[in-house]
């Protein structure tokens, strides 16, 4: 029995995947940000503003992290 759970284990066919859904929506976000800021010139100031005021919610956040 020992032997079936160190091959489930090294060959990891348990594995922890909470979270790994938000981080690929996430890039893929990011993604098709910079490529519409790329393709769409005029567009790139108003996502860039968007990823800023995004970006300082998160910082706030971050500080306020559970007190």
């Amino acid at each position: 029995m020992k032997t079936i759970k160190s091959l489930i284990w090294n060959l990891r066919i348990i594995k922890e995947t909470k979270g790994q859904d938000l981080i690929e929506y996430a890039l893929m976000a990011g993604f098709v940000a910079v490529a519409a800021g790329a393709i769409m010139p005029n567009v790139a100031t108003s996502v860039s503003t968007i990823f800023s005021k995004v970006g300082v919610s998160l910082s706030q956040a971050a500080g306020q992290g559970g007190s």
